[in-house]
């Protein structure tokens, strides 16, 4: 059997994208929660007996209580992707606050959605890795203005409701080789951590070396008020990993709240001596109305995928630019949304739902439900005006605290209707803490190479290209771009033409189309 011919099963277990290789075995606290779960009588009050029918609460195991706390863990576990977000999305001139309401509202549709249509402890907001892809790739490497992008990210999820509907992702994923299946997060992984490192300020621009260390000599110009952030950032990761060892479901969340003070207790010390960064920090300080946040939303956001998203006059303007090359661009980064958001929800779908015992017959309980689910909340996130939305993997967080169904994911959502109204305190949030996060995240996301067979050319080769182009190109699709292109050219040399996949040496093609005539 070829590669790209595996089982439906086999290929999903390989599936790891994100952070779902720490999902792909039964943890503890997982194991824990289940053992200690028993079936209990159904509620007497008639709303909640309506309730617990419509979910199969009682059905699954669980209770009331229990599913209560899962939502709730979930959103502490997942909760900092509103601050994170926002603030990626200011680098290409998008306000805090527009992006923090978009980040929230599609949280809300696409986890509702999971909850209502599939019925399953799975969250949904915009997914980290391709929120950078968003920015840093599509806008301010492509030359695509943010409206642009929006459209991209709706004709991914044009896309993916059309390949679930009709049945089709199935052979597009298993199109795509496992040898790049299981590099892609690895590379997502090194790119936001990398990003991370550079808006934290560690690693900066250097003209004889692209990039190096920042100088922190107090002698040749460094400043308490320039180091500081730094030291907080590194702090920040180092309580990330402390608090996920000790088992913390919203380590990510306690860590960058933790930094924030511990930022603001430096600046503070440093405003004592007059340190002119200090006091900057603190004069640009201003509490502002949670509703401004919503007018911005409205202004910049909203709808702009319609009113400004088709207008891509700004791209052909630059020279060399044509329309040909405009729609290779389009193509291949369309499809590169798609790939990642397809990995990272099946990946984490299969880990959260292995982690609390609910698979059915090795498969996920509607399945395709969810995958729908995904998808259209992908749409309407475009339309929100944010990146691709996707399950995340901290879903398995809840589910580990006794999640087991849809009734969850409601906790959750009503958790994100109310955080829409606190976009004055995120403000506050700064950005060595939120850098910290995206370096812990790219932490997590590396696991996967575990998975790769090394001491095989043929699949170490596609695999290191996939993993290493992402982060030294700045372009998650180059990164693709690279392994499917070498995976199709080792094959053919090595006389393993039957092993090509038809649809994966089209997507070569398109690719290698893409760099003669665009790059």
């Amino acid at each position: 059997m070829s590669e790209n011919q595996t089982n439906d099963e086999k290929i999903v277990d390989n599936v790891v994208v994100t952070e779902e290789a720490a999902t792909e075995q039964p943890c503890e606290s997982c194991s824990e929660s289940s053992a200690g779960m028993v079936a209990v009588d159904a509620p007497k009050n008639k709303f909640l007996q309506k309730l617990d029918d419509f979910f199969g609460i009682t059905k699954a195991g669980s209770t009331f209580k229990l599913e209560i706390i899962g939502g709730l863990t979930t959103f502490m576990a997942m909760v900092y992707i509103l601050m994170v977000n926002a603030k990626m999305f200011t680098s290409i001139g998008v306000s805090y606050g527009a992006i923090y309401i978009a980040t929230a509202l599609s949280a809300v549709i696409g986890t509702a959605l999971m909850a209502l249509l599939a019925k399953l402890p799975m969250a949904q907001a915009s997914g980290m890795g391709l929120n950078a892809f968003f920015c840093y790739t599509i806008c301010l490497g492509a030359g695509l203005s943010y409206a642009n992008a929006l459209v991209l990210i709706l004709i991914e999820g044009l896309a993916f409701i059309i390949l679930t509907v009709t049945g089709l992702r199935k052979m597009l994923f298993n199109a795509v080789p496992k040898a790049i299946r299981v590099a892609v997060p690895a590379g997502i992984g090194l790119f936001i951590a990398f990003l991370g490192l550079q808006n934290a300020g560690i690693v900066v621009n250097d003209p004889s070396t692209c990039v190096n260390l920042v100088s922190l000599n107090l002698l040749s110009g460094a400043t308490y008020g320039t180091i500081m952030p730094i030291v907080v950032t590194l702090l920040g990761v180092f309580a990330m990993a402390a608090l996920s060892k000790r088992g913390s479901k919203g380590a990510i969340l306690w860590a960058i709240l933790g930094a924030t003070a511990l930022y603001y207790a430096f600046m503070g010390l440093g405003c004592a001596w007059g340190d002119a960064d200090c006091l900057k920090v603190f004069n640009e300080i201003s509490i502002s109305s949670p509703f401004k946040a919503f007018e911005e939303w409205g202004t910049e956001s909203v709808g702009q995928v319609f009113a400004n998203g088709f207008n891509f006059s700004g791209y052909l303007a630059v020279e060399g630019n044509t329309v040909g090359s405009l729609i290779l661009v389009i193509i291949t980064s369309a499809f590169s949304f798609c790939m990642v958001d397809m990995f990272d929800t099946m990946g984490t779908l299969y880990g959260a739902a292995r982690c609390g015992n609910m698979l059915v017959d090795g498969e996920v309980p509607n399945m395709n439900k969810a995958m729908l689910a995904d998808a259209i909340a992908t749409t309407t996130g475009a339309i929100c005006g944010t990146s691709t939305v996707t399950t995340f993997v901290e879903s398995s967080a809840g589910v580990g605290a006794g999640a087991r169904t849809g009734f969850a994911s409601i906790i959750t959502t009503a958790c994100f209707f109310v955080a829409m109204f606190l976009t004055p305190i995120a403000q506050l949030i700064p950005g060595s803490a939120t850098a910290a996060a995206l370096i812990y995240v790219g932490v997590l996301m590396m696991k996967c190479v575990v998975d790769i067979d090394w001491s095989d050319p043929a699949v170490a080769v596609p695999s290191f290209l996939t993993i290493a182009i992402m982060p030294f190109t700045y372009n998650i699709s180059y990164g693709i771009a690279f392994g499917l292109i070498s995976y199709v050219l080792i094959k053919l040399f090595s006389g393993k033409v039957k092993e090509i996949h038809p649809l994966t040496a089209v997507l070569a093609a398109l690719f290698l189309a893409m760099f003669l005539l665009t790059h």
